[in-house]
């Protein structure tokens, strides 16, 4: 069987799912919500963030979305939106890094509530 080019789900990716979940955003508002939920950990770079949103697209987890008008934005933006496949494969990633966090937190490799 061949290898998924999304399996497993690079770090960039997850991040960009995870921006998304709440609604629509254009790239430099995922590259903030990237920035923001990792608590600047996660710096996304033009390159990798559209290279990792052209994979999501043509992978069907996000689609773009018709641009919105924006007052101050005078060029034409593109939305995209987490689909019910990126949803769901989020789903999956968030659920395979809880398991990793168990068996981590089981041998003592980390102590604390992170999940």
């Amino acid at each position: 069987m061949p290898r998924r080019k999304l399996d497993p789900l690079p770090l960039a990716a997850f991040q960009i799912l995870l921006s998304l979940a709440d609604g629509d955003l254009h790239g430099y508002a995922i590259m903030r919500q990237v920035e923001e939920q990792t608590g600047g950990r996660v710096r996304l770079g033009p390159g990798t963030l559209y290279s990792s949103i052209q994979g999501l697209l043509e992978a069907g987890l996000i689609e773009e979305v018709a641009g919105r008008e924006d007052s101050a934005a005078s060029e034409r933006r593109r939305y995209y939106h987490l689909t019910s496949s990126g949803r769901k494969l989020a789903r999956a990633e968030a659920d395979r890094l809880a398991e990793l966090l168990r068996v981590a937190r089981a041998k003592k490799i980390l102590r604390g509530e992170y999940v």
